[in-house]
C-alpha cells in the first residue's frame, strides 16, 4: 500500500458533537468516507472514494486525492473552513 501524506491536513466535522478531525492521508480520508452515512449522499461522494483509493495505490497524486476529498466535504457541510 502506498501511502502518501497530503501536503496540508483536512479538517472535517464527525460525530454528533462536531469533534474536528485532521486527517493526514488518503487512508484516513477513504475510511472516513466509509464510515460517514452524510456523505454517500453528496454527489462527490464517489469521486473522492476513487481519488483516495488511487492515491492510496499510487495512481494519482496525494494532493489530487486531497482536492477531490476537499469539495466532497464542503458539499457535505462537514470541511472547516
Amino acid at each position: 500500500m502506498y501511502e502518501a501524506w497530503f501536503s496540508k491536513p483536512v479538517s472535517v466535522t464527525t460525530g454528533i458533537g462536531g469533534d474536528i478531525r485532521n486527517l493526514l492521508n488518503a487512508q484516513q480520508a477513504t475510511d472516513l468516507l466509509g464510515a460517514i452515512g452524510a456523505m454517500q449522499e453528496v454527489k462527490k461522494h464517489r469521486s473522492a472514494l476513487r481519488a483516495c483509493r488511487q492515491d492510496i495505490t499510487g495512481g494519482v497524486s496525494a494532493d489530487v486525492a486531497r482536492e477531490v476529498f476537499v469539495e466532497a466535504a464542503r458539499e457535505a457541510h462537514i470541511l472547516v473552513e
